[in-house]
């Protein structure tokens, strides 16, 4: 198993930037394919974000392309999700989730999930 804890979410103006970090612990960090979610109230959970055990190949959803960049530090047992040019749209709570299976954007293929933080784009 592997304990996941987001942090970094906050409060920020449309067109600013936060850093998300999700710090694992557990088992062999670099075991595992890595995603970032998010849910906004009243709507589904989305994919926003993966990336393979190597690295490489990172992936995202296209409302993100361009603005967000996923990347992980498997020394530090950590993955990072740096959101720059924040819109009100992306005001959502932002999970990190782990997956023993190759990158996926499908929510019930992670195993593993942190417990959120939120995320907050004023206009």
């Amino acid at each position: 198993q592997v304990q996941l804890v987001e942090s970094g979410g906050g409060l920020v103006q449309a067109g600013g930037s936060l850093r998300l970090s999700c710090a694992a612990s557990g088992r062999t960090f670099s075991s595992y394919t890595m995603g970032w979610f998010r849910q906004a109230p009243g709507k589904e959970r989305e994919f926003v974000a993966t990336i393979s055990w190597s690295g490489g190949r990172p992936y995202y959803t296209d409302s993100v392309k361009g603005r967000f960049t996923i990347s992980r530090d498997n020394a530090k047992n950590t993955v990072y999700l740096q959101m720059n040019s924040l819109k009100p749209e992306d005001t959502a709570v932002y999970y990190c989730a782990a997956t023993i299976q190759t990158l996926t954007i499908r929510d019930y293929e992670y195993n593993y999930w942190g417990q959120g933080t939120q995320v907050t784009v004023s206009s």
